[in-house]
């Protein structure tokens, strides 16, 4: 293992030791990874995919988009936090120790790090394949005469009258630089030799990033045409180049392409606002004006200018970063705009069973038996159907879900309101503190309150991050409740993306606590006594760790301890150390973790016996499935949270314990075991930290899970 860590603790925990000292040693700062840079560390694995040629060209720039976005993010969220920690004190060190200062430092090492990578990738590898494929990405200066006629008439018309540059010298305010917002530093001369600097922002929320030059050639419909040459130039090139229509009078010297990004974290006052929607509303605006926490720069931008800046916004240094490729590469998803279908991912049809297409009766196929979805392998339309299907159902009484991240022409939504306008009690939990969807969120709970749905805006000091369902229908003289618990959004859109799970039951014991978790999340219920839901924060870390304690005495009695966890995140330091001792009892221990991991896999004495994997792949690993083998007595447990101190203190989150036998073997062998035996998307995390890629041995066959799941995808409801 890399002498990360201490021999002494390897040859300790090689010895039967007693409780208070096995804790103690796992107390270690060196067995655990730090949070952030682990998290840095899956936008390698990201980049790896930017990188890979067996995805489609432009698949492949979505993945650099991926990891532009992701990064965003990551200083919006997570760089501010340790910002702010450094400068009022941090509460308490992460299980690695580190403090805010030593984590800046690392972070800023490795970032400027995956940014050279990200313009190898770009310029290297994405921009030679793009002209290969006849799409050419040009500067203005290189455009033949017509096409730069084009461009020219095209900023006249359109662009120039948007634009408004803004002085910034001693005589104006410096002007306010919105987040992630696109700019051109821009330095003129005037008559009498002097420099002066001015702004202007590229107006990428008018018009695409990416500009294409029209073909004004005859078209054909050819296949040959369809790989003509189609020329791009990027919009911020295209205002460069006619710069001086803003400053007449004076001599444009130079423009500098920079952008600035802002702490994200919304503050809630309860003393300016009724209620938490108003409240919420009134904290958006302060992400806008957050406080600066990166300046990006073209890497030409001279010393001088970028101190401008510097005394303007409180940068320092380490806040800055020189970019060798276009800013705001999360721009890049504009390239799956191009009509270039021989250049994306292949599509497929999710598989919907035939109980559950328009015209059939969705609510007996549930009565008969439970079902279990996978999402984008199964289709989405299966929530879309039943929800239809009850909106118009004259024995559906009420219905009540909970909403975190929903698409803006939500089918879903149209069916709640449909169900409303019919006369259904319709109770709709939207937590409006999802971030960065908060705007939308507010915008439905405004049009589901118009039409007389009962909306509950979420907790003040937790999020709802479960994703349920219920419906309640009368049949006969019974009240019959069909029960939905899934892994991820109800969202039509994501669901094609992210691979979630969806389980449907109308189990009596479900139904009922699950009624008792709405009450609890719109009213004053206490039930915490639940025997099929798990519920964060009462009792979700409390469950875990007895499960895996649990695992540790069967295994003393049969030898055969097994844990295997599909999660995206695993960072919780109490569960770490739960598995940790699991691995010195000897239980054997496999995890399939999407994303961030504390967990240091393969020391000697300490965790031996666990290893970790990632898939990385076409869609994103969002379901979360907890197996323990209990003996024999299979325990699968389903929902929406990962082991993250979050997911398990800070929010409320829902797993299903599984109730059905036949479904729980489906979820271990056609779903999980599949991903734990992936050899071709999944990458095995080392105990310093690291990833390797798995390859699969000459006489091994090969398996990425996610094709093998969309070439199986009737085979969980008995179809192949």
């Amino acid at each position: 293992m890399s002498g990360s860590i201490d021999s002494k603790v390897e040859d300790s925990m090689d010895q039967t030791v007693a409780s208070e000292e096995e804790t103690k040693l796992l107390d270690n700062p060196a067995l655990y990874i730090n949070r952030e840079l682990s998290w840095l560390n899956l936008n390698e694995r990201i980049l790896e995919e930017a990188n890979d040629r067996t995805h489609p060209l432009l698949e492949r720039i979505k993945f650099l988009a991926i990891c532009g976005s992701n990064l965003d993010e990551f200083f919006m969220v997570r760089v501010s936090g340790l910002k702010q920690q450094l400068l009022k004190g941090a509460l308490k060190a992460p299980p690695d120790g580190m403090t805010p200062q030593e984590q800046l430092a690392a972070i800023r090492k490795e970032i400027k790090k995956l940014l050279k990578r990200y313009s190898k990738c770009w310029k290297a590898e994405l921009i030679p394949e793009l002209l290969n494929e006849g799409i050419v990405i040009k500067k203005v200066e290189d455009l033949d005469k017509n096409q730069r006629n084009l461009i020219r008439s095209y900023f006249d018309d359109s662009i120039f009258p948007t634009l408004t540059p803004l002085a910034m010298d001693f005589a104006h305010p410096f002007p306010f630089i919105s987040n992630l917002s696109n700019n051109l530093a821009v330095i003129v001369r005037d008559s009498e030799n002097n420099e002066k600097y001015a702004r202007v922002k590229i107006p990428t929320d008018l018009f695409p990033r990416l500009v294409e030059i029209p073909d004004r050639r005859k078209k054909s419909k050819t296949k040959i045409e369809l790989k003509r040459e189609r020329n791009f130039v990027f919009i911020e090139d295209i205002i460069a180049s006619e710069i001086d229509k803003l400053f007449p009078g004076l001599e444009v010297v130079a423009t500098y392409l920079f952008r600035i990004t802002r702490n994200a974290e919304i503050t809630i006052s309860n003393d300016l606002a009724p209620d938490l929607l108003t409240a919420m509303e009134v904290g958006i605006e302060s992400r806008r004006i957050g406080f600066p926490i990166r300046l990006e720069t073209d890497k030409s931008m001279p010393d001088d200018l970028k101190n401008l800046f510097f005394c303007n916004l409180g940068l320092t240094d380490d806040l800055v970063y020189d970019v060798d490729l276009p800013l705001a590469i999360a721009d890049f998803w504009q390239f799956l705009d191009i009509d270039r279908p021989d250049l994306k991912d292949t599509p497929f049809l999710p598989y919907l069973p035939p109980a559950f297409c328009v015209g059939q009766d969705i609510f007996s196929a549930i009565e008969k038996r439970d079902w279990v979805f996978y999402c984008p392998y199964d289709s989405f339309n299966v929530l879309v159907n039943l929800l239809n299907q009850a909106a118009e159902d004259p024995d559906v009484l009420a219905i009540k879900t909970t909403i975190y991240r929903i698409d803006k022409k939500s089918p879903i939504m149209d069916a709640l309101l449909r169900a409303r306008v019919n006369g259904k009690d319709v109770a709709v939990l939207v937590e409006l503190k999802a971030k960065f969807d908060e705007a939308a969120n507010i915008h439905w709970a405004k049009v589901l309150e118009e039409e007389g749905v009962h909306v509950v805006y979420g907790l003040e000091d937790l999020k709802v991050h479960s994703k349920i369902l219920l419906i309640v229908r009368k049949q006969g003289e019974k009240i019959m409740r069909y029960s939905l618990i899934s892994t991820g959004n109800l969202n039509a859109v994501t669901s094609t993306i992210y691979a979630d799970l969806v389980y449907l039951t109308c189990n009596l014991e479900v139904g009922a606590e699950l009624t008792e978790f709405f009450n609890f999340l719109t009213g004053y219920s206490q039930t915490s006594d639940y025997k099929r839901l798990v519920v964060a924060p009462a009792t979700l870390r409390k469950e875990v760790i007895k499960r895996i304690d649990r695992e540790i005495e069967a295994h003393k009695l049969t030898g055969d301890g097994y844990i295997a966890l599909k999660l995206n995140g695993l960072v919780d330091k109490g569960i770490i150390q739960a598995l940790y001792l699991a691995s010195i009892a000897g239980v054997k221990i496999e995890l399939n973790v999407r994303g961030l991991c504390a967990l240091r896999p393969g020391i000697k004495g300490v965790s031996k016996n666990i290893t970790v994997t990632s898939i990385i792949g076409r869609f994103l690993e969002h379901a979360r499935i907890y197996y323990f083998r209990n003996g024999g007595d299979d325990e699968v447990l389903i929902g929406s949270a990962d082991m993250m101190v979050r997911n398990l203190k800070r929010r409320i989150e829902v797993l299903l314990v599984v109730p059905d036998p036949k479904l729980k073997e489906i979820i271990i062998e056609d779903m999980l075991n599949v991903h734990l035996k992936d050899n071709v998307k999944a990458r095995r995390l080392l105990s310093d930290g690291t990833y390797e890629r798995l390859t699969p041995a000459p006489d091994e066959v090969r398996l990425n899970s996610q094709t093998w799941l969309m070439d199986h995808r009737g085979i969980r409801h008995g179809c192949t």
